[in-house]
């Protein structure tokens, strides 16, 4: 799980795929923070993959939450939170940007969505240069994600600005700040003396090329799983 871990599938799946269709789709599970982060900086750096285009993927249902609604309440038409919860989206969309890969939105539908809230999202992808797609595929199978297929098919003739969030001369300390500060937005990075002392014998002892995976909560940007919307503290 990327959470803890790389969240991606094996090279060996993914170029196998790529052998075997002209277009491959796998998922790097856990948020564009998390594990769209370890997708690029350590899957991508390793084989030499680059993404043509990611796809986000949202619930009407969690960005509720994240506007402050309590889980047994999700069913209910809510506007109003939902409008609260897109600071959580707007800050994976910009995380995405930063890849410099083109992006589309999908909003994974669930029974209970209204169309009022599907509008919701789709207006504010608009505002800041992502198109959001309705998805109904967990009812309609293929037919449901057929317009947000063709879309991203459009997506991948887009020009690919790709970039990781650190390179590899970058020392230990500096790839971990530069994540926590880019990524989930931490204002600065700091750590106990046996903490630095262990990330220093690391990077005398020749591991300083080796990219790093981030550890913690995918419930919410800061290492607090109770902060909701865009909170990093």
């Amino acid at each position: 799980f990327a959470n803890i871990a790389h969240g991606c599938n094996s090279v060996l799946a993914t170029t196998t795929a790529l052998k075997l269709a002209d277009y491959v789709v796998t998922e790097a599970g856990f948020g564009a923070d998390l594990g769209g982060e370890k997708f690029i900086d350590i899957k991508c750096r390793k084989t030499g993959l680059m993404p043509d285009a990611v796809v986000l993927v949202a619930t009407i249902r969690a960005l509720k939450m994240h506007g402050g609604v309590k889980k047994e309440d999700l069913k209910v038409e809510n506007l109003k939170a939902l409008e609260a919860g897109m600071s959580n989206l707007q800050r994976h969309v910009e995380n995405v940007k930063k890849f410099g890969v083109p992006i589309a939105v999908a909003i994974n539908h669930f029974i209970a969505d209204t169309e009022a809230e599907v509008q919701v999202i789709k207006d504010f992808c608009k505002e800041h240069g992502v198109e959001a797609f309705k998805c109904t595929h967990w009812a309609e199978g293929g037919k449901g994600a057929t317009e947000l297929a063709h879309a991203v098919v459009a997506l991948c003739e887009q020009k690919n600005n790709f970039k990781f969030v650190y390179q590899d001369s970058d020392s230990l300390w500096d790839k971990v700040t530069k994540i926590a500060t880019s990524i989930y937005g931490a204002g600065a990075v700091t750590a106990d003396a046996k903490v630095r002392a262990q990330i220093d014998k690391l990077q005398s002892s020749g591991y300083g090329h080796y990219p790093v995976c981030i550890a913690k909560t995918q419930y919410s940007f800061s290492t607090d799983a109770s902060k909701r919307g865009d909170r990093k503290s």
